[in-house]
């Protein structure tokens, strides 16, 4: 930009001065009225009242949104950074949902990083930042229930009862306070995005969910919140869940989905701080199990293992 004394006209001498207000008008123009900084400070918000108006003061169809828990990684952040792309105004929610944990003492124990993550959402470019407490989001008790078929009734629906109803409770919640047209997912909750989508059909919204790859680690483990509750020594053992996993895929041209499952639950299980809590080839729409590598276009191989204390979920496509 061009500097003050450069563009004001009072610091010139004054037959200078005439000359350049006939001559190159638009350089007062620019002087006066352009902005000093193309860069928008980040807006921190508490209060869904605040935020909404602050809202209302942009163009709805260029909101991006990315709905998170916080304790932000390089997954979230690449979310926010591809919000931040492709639209005019980005916003992301940190809020630990109550109501999508079935175990109050996983709820107690989820990491909390408000600070290190306004920082990081500042760096990637984030707008305006949601930081409400749970009254905010729910000033009353939410009673809905959802009913979405099978698709939440297995894996992580049959394990963790109640789960996917809160993250529908709270995703509807926060669509329904930002108005989004697009909101951001990342692939690494497969199920949970294909839940997201039923939701949106069945209260007819017109946001566009847009799925993201899941980033990993440079040893191959799937970014995760939960990734830094892990001990060392489960931490180390962390990376073969997706070995296995990638191994599973050149495996699955010579065996089917049945001898493929046992083949994944005892590879994975070689290692002794391991344990599968389910592995499943599904229908990528429907979730529901294969029997047969014919049975949808896409196939998702999903696991779910317990490392210790700590639940860590991961996918890769089959087909």
């Amino acid at each position: 930009m061009f500097s003050k004394d450069s563009t004001n006209t009072r610091h010139l001498h004054p037959d200078f001065s005439l000359f350049f207000t006939f001559r190159f008008p638009f350089l007062i123009i620019f002087s006066t009225f352009a902005p000093q900084s193309f860069h928008k400070e980040m807006k921190i918000f508490t209060s869904v009242k605040e935020l909404r108006a602050a809202l209302d003061r942009v163009e709805p169809s260029g909101i991006g949104f990315v709905p998170t828990m916080g304790a932000l990684h390089a997954g979230h952040r690449s979310l926010v950074e591809r919000a931040r792309r492709e639209n005019d105004t980005v916003v992301v929610s940190v809020f630990v949902n109550p109501t999508q944990f079935n175990d109050k003492n996983d709820l107690k124990h989820y990491p909390r990083t408000p600070e290190a993550d306004a920082r990081t959402l500042e760096e990637a470019g984030a707008d305006f930042v949601l930081m409400p407490s749970v009254e905010e989001i729910y000033p009353e008790p939410d009673t809905r229930v959802f009913d979405f078929g099978q698709i939440d009734k297995v894996m992580e629906g049959a394990t963790r009862p109640g789960h996917f109803n809160g993250v529908a409770q709270v995703v509807s919640r926060l669509f329904d306070i930002v108005r989004p047209a697009r909101a951001y997912f990342g692939e690494k909750d497969f199920q949970q995005i294909a839940v997201i989508r039923a939701m949106v059909a069945q209260l007819n919204l017109s946001v566009r969910i847009v799925e993201c790859p899941i980033v990993r680690g440079e040893d191959g483990l799937a970014l995760s919140s939960r990734n830094q509750l892990l001990d060392a020594e489960h931490r180390a053992a962390a990376p073969h869940i997706y070995a296995t996993l990638r191994r599973a895929v050149e495996r699955s041209r010579e065996m089917d989905p049945a001898a493929l499952k046992a083949w994944v639950t005892a590879e994975v299980e070689r290692n002794p701080l391991l344990k599968v809590i389910y592995y499943q080839s599904v229908d990528a729409l429907t979730m529901q199990e294969v029997a047969s590598w014919e049975d949808a276009p896409r196939i998702q191989g999903c696991i779910a293992v317990q490392a210790g204390e700590i639940r860590l979920i991961d996918n890769i496509r089959i087909r």
